[in-house]
């Protein structure tokens, strides 16, 4: 869960959501509460179902098969698409490194467009090979970028609180000979702080990808849902920390005013206010969180991607494991051409806030099957509700639940309605109808091989009652 977007999306949002000004950490702060409730609806399903497939498990358990099969394929549409997004942003901070070290020649390739998309194509490729060869050679490699990233992140957050508006102003005089932006006081619009607190929302998506493992992890009843627990609290908390630390020492308004010009990012804001080599460890330590993002959604979406092809409702062939290491390699390989697309989408759509907000929807659609399953559970699948072992108390579930369907819900509405009135080139540049149209189109084929699951006999009502083989 601890990686790219807090760089990034607290910052670029000034573009994506123009006036929202000064109320970034308050819209920050509201949207961690739906995200909160989600996260308990999937540690309440973990703990009963621990298997591969997460949330395809949960709800098609649970809820419905069909249901389970558009809050699993929602979730690997959207997380595939930002895991281009992801890779076509690290370049920008691979540009800011080029800028601190006074390479200038460097830094202009790498604004290149063939340069940008080639390294962020390679960088994918790079994961699926990690993906591939499993979780032995995928611990050794994550682990340890993810103590790196918090003590490179830790240094801008130290820094932001010592720093302040007055500081910046100074150094970006010094720097660059300009001035910060004046603005007064940024007006509180409702609409406009919940579309923002929608897509601030995004910042904690990643706990979801935890549950994705099921039966690969040691213990999983308890090991998944405590997982999920100590990322939401700890990861959460940092962000907001990142967050506070930058609007500390950085001016709002020179936040917006430099989005609504290019791509910006927390370490690049703090160029002209640390010394070269301090700069450079905050942009290091960012891009070795984008970098960190790659392996763990592309672990988490190919997954989805076995657990539909092990039940019959998408190609067989799609459940290959490879036969030395284990792995899925087929949904990884599938995953990972997904996630060109969201490269290649990124770049030609000119904003890569398109994948961010078909990632937006699609998860905000996942999270909000997930509470709806918490509530049918023991109507649904009596024989696993019993099998709860977090939050145990029937009343509680039904409260927390039927808070995050509330939420959640209004959340989407308001995502929906922003994406849909935002002035684009073109009908695909909203993440809308993109969205509904690929799920028209995976319907079609769940619903192809659904009957081909009848045609053969299988009694399709028993195995969607019964969690797959560990």
């Amino acid at each position: 869960m601890l990686g790219a977007s807090v760089y990034v999306v607290p910052f670029m949002i000034q573009r994506n959501v123009p006036g929202i000004g000064s109320w970034v950490l308050p819209a920050f702060l509201f949207a961690a509460i739906p995200a909160l409730l989600a996260a308990l609806a999937y540690a309440v399903l973990a703990s009963a179902m621990p298997r591969a497939g997460g949330s395809y498990v949960y709800a098609s358990r649970g809820l419905h098969p069909y249901l389970g099969f558009v809050a699993s394929f929602s979730q690997w549409f959207g997380l595939s698409i930002v895991i281009g997004v992801i890779a076509y942003i690290i370049v920008p901070f691979f540009r800011d490194i080029a800028v601190a070290l006074e390479w200038v020649e460097a830094a202009a390739v790498l604004e290149t467009g063939i340069v940008r998309v080639g390294l962020a194509l390679v960088m994918v490729w790079l994961f699926v090979g990690v993906n591939v060869l499993g979780g032995r050679f995928y611990e050794r490699t994550l682990i340890p970028m993810m103590f790196l990233m918090f003590a490179l992140g830790g240094i801008v957050i130290v820094a932001g609180f010592y720093f302040d508006h007055t500081d910046f102003s100074a150094a970006l005089l010094e720097g660059e000979n300009r001035s910060v932006p004046t603005a007064g006081a940024s007006p509180f619009d409702l609409n406009t702080f919940l579309a923002a607190a929608a897509i601030l929302f995004s910042s904690f998506i990643g706990f979801d990808s935890i549950a994705q493992a099921g039966g690969e992890a040691r213990k999983p009843g308890r090991t998944l849902p405590l997982a999920i627990g100590i990322a939401v609290i700890t990861v959460g908390s940092y962000y907001f920390l990142f967050t506070a630390a930058v609007y500390h020492a950085v001016p709002w308004s020179y936040v917006a005013a430099e989005a609504m010009d290019k791509d910006i990012t927390a370490p690049g804001l703090f160029v002209n206010l640390l010394p070269a080599g301090w700069a450079i460890a905050i942009v290091a330590g960012a891009a070795i969180a984008l970098i960190n993002d790659l392996p763990a959604m592309l672990l988490a979406v190919s997954r989805l991607m076995f657990a539909w092809a092990e039940d019959g409702i998408f190609p067989r062939w799609i459940a290959r494991v490879h036969p030395r290491h284990h792995t899925p390699q087929t949904a990884i390989l599938l995953s990972g051409i997904m996630a060109s697309i969201g490269i290649l989408g990124s770049h030609f759509a000119g904003d890569f806030f398109l994948g961010i907000d078909i990632m937006v929807t699609s998860m905000l659609v996942n999270f909000l099957l997930m509470c709806v399953t918490v509530l049918r559970l023991p109507k649904r699948n009596p024989v696993l509700a019993r099998e709860v072992k977090v939050l145990t108390s029937r009343p509680w579930q039904l409260l927390l639940a039927t808070c995050g369907v509330v939420m959640l819900s209004g959340f989407l509405g308001i995502h929906i309605v922003k994406d849909l009135s935002a002035d684009t080139a073109a009908w695909y540049f909203h993440s809308t109808p993109m969205w509904l149209i690929v799920m028209g189109i995976a319907t079609g084929i769940y619903f192809l091989e659904l009957g081909k699951l009848k045609r053969q006999g299988v009694d399709v009502d028993s195995l969607f009652r019964e969690l797959p083989p560990e």
